[in-house]
């Protein structure tokens, strides 16, 4: 079975190479902790001090992402791989370390007068001027030595070690349908069977399958989330939202402009599912296990071949730039396309800033849909290829940035595939793609609503399975409306979503959503003048790393803080819904 090749970062784990970068990585470490207490104290000027603490880190931070990439990759493809398992855990056991030193010089660099005229005085600083006044912001909510160590120690046995958990157990989680034991990723991707009757008998299935984890799950949910609202507390952010909206560069004031805007396009997404409801032969709106029933009588179908070269061919009528990226991809076997026992469901993207490449991870079933989720991951690659020219401080991005360009060539496969389709092929086009805006709008406003009623209620005491599963269900009424039908929703969506499971990406869910509605505009944009707006295009995602969301929305002229924005963006969606209606 085909599967991706990570030799470029190590052939083996016992590749000479592997204990060569973990000697490295020991030096590193003892050379940036003898840099805080020692270097930043020295004669040098201070601009040298910065620039030396930065490029030290970069380096470190280099060896760190090729050691940490080679156990993850692994393990999501192998979670009973215990050597995968085990350099996770080592390149997780730097990280109190490596807290120490950046709280180390984040609190010296707080210290200092003037930080603002030494940057603006010094070129050599210009690469990473926004990590310093990041940095800067960053030192109001450190904490002690003691305390910032005691934290990221507890850290590894206690968030971490309960997000593998929930990790291994999802991935080893099989369940029976029609007589036959399958993997949990490839019962959930039954979702999409022409066969109604398997969907209804898979969507059974997976409940019931998820009964034998639900409480282990639920405990490793409490201990992550109660962990989170702990650290945010003591470090003296309002709520757990605060902090997250920090850390993803993004103001209040964006995420209600955003969150204005789709409440009020809500109706559109129920008409949508009441409509799907009728086609399918439902009478009290779309049940659960229908919302990824294929509508039509073309059942769209591709080998994996056949995807690589559609992808290939559009990306390349975009730009010849996204359509060589496309190709090496998959020339070069930096994906994982199939699902196997063993392999964590859904689909990412990982890019390897420190070896110029990607590895993308998919569990593809032959259908339209998997085409689209390949195009997506591509594109969070080509995010990468962008940034590849950058220091390894500007490679990462904020997580609402982050499905920019994802979402943006999703949307190029899709408007290829509707150029060229039959009437009844464009059926199947649009309503597939209504579908998964319908996911990224209206399901993630219903994790969005969860995970804000289950931090409220995690401050005072742990949940239990079933008040877990009663809080999702009312996400759902509220997000869904009669777009459903009540008597068949998904009250293990909690279970099954490994975004709740990470203590450093809470609400990993408004971000799908902007990325969609930012995608759709710079579309917009994109069609209105094509040769001016690649390079501008290309621009704005080499500035990711380095901007915040409201500076980055500026450079194509956007008022992050303006719902009419994402309105317009939306508008675009309702287009769609308005011609499916009339089917």
């Amino acid at each position: 079975m085909k599967q991706w090749n990570l030799d470029v970062l190590y052939t083996s784990f016992e590749d000479p190479k592997l204990s060569t970068d973990q000697n490295t990585v020991r030096q590193l470490m003892e050379k940036a902790q003898n840099y805080i207490h020692e270097d930043l104290k020295g004669p040098k000027p201070i601009e040298e001090k910065i620039l030396g603490y930065y490029q030290l880190m970069d380096t470190l931070g280099a060896v760190l992402e090729a050691l940490g990439n080679f156990g993850q990759l692994t393990y999501s493809v192998d979670t009973k791989n215990s050597k995968a398992l085990k350099l996770i855990e080592t390149v997780e056991g730097y990280d109190p370390i490596l807290t120490l030193v950046n709280v180390g010089f984040k609190k010296w660099l707080g210290t200092l007068s003037d930080i603002e005229t030494v940057i603006n005085n010094a070129p050599q600083l210009k690469p990473y001027q926004f990590a310093i006044r990041n940095a800067l912001d960053d030192a109001q909510y450190m904490l002690s030595d003691a305390e910032e160590s005691l934290l990221a120690h507890m850290r590894n046995t206690g968030s971490n070690a309960w997000s593998k958990l929930q990790e291994a157990t999802l991935a080893s989680l099989t369940a029976s349908v029609d007589g036959d034991t399958l993997p949990i990723s490839i019962v959930r991707s039954l979702a999409y069977d022409q066969d109604a009757k398997k969907r209804r008998h898979a969507y059974d299935a997976e409940l019931e399958s998820y009964k034998k984890i639900d409480t282990v799950s639920a405990a490793a949910l409490n201990a992550i989330k109660g962990e989170v609202i702990t650290v945010a507390h003591k470090r003296g952010y309002a709520s757990p939202l605060e902090m997250t909206l920090k850390d993803a560069q993004m103001d209040l004031e964006t995420l209600d402009a955003m969150m204005t805007a789709i409440s009020e396009y809500l109706p559109s997404f129920r008409a949508y599912l009441k409509k799907k409801a009728v086609m399918l032969g439902h009478e009290k709106g779309l049940p659960f296990y229908d919302l990824f029933a294929p509508i039509g009588n073309v059942h769209m179908t591709y080998t994996y071949e056949e995807a690589q070269a559609f992808i290939i061919t559009n990306f390349s009528s975009y730009s010849p730039v996204l359509g060589d990226y496309a190709k090496r991809a998959f020339d070069m076997n930096w994906v994982d396309p199939f699902p196997r026992e063993g392999k964590a469901s859904g689909a990412f993207c990982s890019n390897i800033h420190c070896v110029s490449e990607s590895r993308i991870m998919a569990n593809f079933n032959n259908n339209f849909n998997d085409v689209s989720t390949l195009a997506h991951e591509l594109g969070h690659g080509y995010h990468g290829e962008c940034l590849k020219d950058e220091v390894q401080t500007n490679s990462d991005y904020p997580m609402p940035l982050a499905e920019t360009a994802s979402i943006f060539c999703e949307t190029i496969v899709n408007n290829a595939a509707l150029n060229h389709a039959t009437q009844d092929e464009a059926i199947v086009i649009v309503e597939n793609a209504i579908m998964s805006a319908c996911q990224v709008i209206v399901d993630i406003y219903s994790r969005y609503l969860f995970e804000t009623e289950l931090f409220k209620q995690r401050t005072n005491a742990s949940l239990s399975v079933e008040e877990l599963k009663s809080m999702m269900l009312h996400a759902q009424k509220e997000a869904y409306g009669d777009g459903l039908d009540h008597d068949y929703l998904h009250p293990y969506m909690w279970v099954c979503k490994p975004h709740y499971y990470s203590a450093d990406y809470n609400f990993y869910n408004f971000p799908y959503a902007f990325g969609l509605l930012f995608a759709k505009g710079l579309y917009a944009m994109y069609l209105e003048d094509k040769e001016a707006f690649i390079p501008k295009y290309d621009a704005l995602l080499k500035a990711t790393g380095s901007n915040n969301i409201k500076d980055v929305l500026s450079i194509v002229g956007v008022d992050a803080h303006n719902p009419d924005f994402f309105r317009a963006s939306l508008e675009l969606i309702k287009k769609d819904i308005d011609l499916f209606l009339t089917y």
